[in-house]
């Protein structure tokens, strides 16, 4: 998992924003190459790629399977945004939650209804790689979105798999708070965190809809509450 630092995702961000913006990147025009920018901005693959993945959640661009990353027509852009949620606005986070627990909720109801044996592969594979993390007494964040990730596309259904890019940039970055916390000070609470993930396999296995809806929101609920832990300490 890269440990680069947030700011270094913002740099490449706000340029190429900047460039969007000021033109000298137009409308239909291609982004510079994975490695162009890796060498400009002397950043990791993954760093990098968090950057587009940001700007994809913002609808500036688009990318197109073996020909690259290009500009989105002003039209196409999209215009809903979530402001940045401060961890100390209780109001707000509980808002936030009730997002999540609707949205991954019904991924999982849709991932349990349509999956595929690939699809069950991804998600199996992902929950392995978190084990493997909390047996390494790692965090486990990149497997965690994984997994989520893995669900999202279980759905067949393109907008799901949009959205879940989006909440990941602007969102649920909160929650995975909660999961560094409890690992780095409560490792006790990993294999409940664990045991709350494979329950929502289990049922998406089952194509059990209803089993998997609630299992998503057991997760989501409970990974509220340690969240609420780590704000009180």
């Amino acid at each position: 998992m890269d440990n680069a630092t947030p700011p270094l995702t913002t740099r490449i961000v706000e340029w190429l924003k900047d460039e969007i913006e000021q033109n000298r990147l137009v409308e239909g025009g291609k982004l510079p190459s994975e490695k162009q920018l890796c060498e400009q901005f002397g950043v990791s693959r993954s760093v990098v790629r968090e950057a587009i993945s940001q700007l994809k959640s913002e609808g500036l661009v688009s990318s197109h399977q073996g020909r690259g990353v290009f500009v989105n027509a002003r039209s196409a852009r999209q215009s809903f945004r979530l402001s940045a949620t401060a961890l100390d606005d209780r109001d707000a986070l509980e808002h936030i939650i009730e997002l999540l627990v609707a949205f991954e909720s019904a991924a999982a109801r849709h991932a349990a209804m349509r999956h595929t044996a690939k699809d069950l592969k991804s998600i199996r594979r992902a929950l392995i790689g978190m084990e493997y993390a909390i047996i390494n007494d790692q965090p486990g964040d990149s497997e965690d979105y994984a997994f989520h990730q893995a669900i999202c596309d279980a759905t067949h259904n393109p907008h799901f798999i949009a959205l879940n890019e989006y909440l990941e940039q602007h969102v649920r970055r909160l929650i995975r708070r909660a999961r560094t916390n409890t690992v780095t000070r409560h490792p006790d609470l990993m294999m409940s965190v664990q045991t709350e993930h494979q329950a929502i396999l289990k049922a998406i296995q089952a194509r059990d809809g209803a089993g998997a809806a609630q299992a998503a929101e057991t997760h989501l609920r409970n990974a509220a509450r340690r969240l609420d832990i780590y704000l009180k300490e």
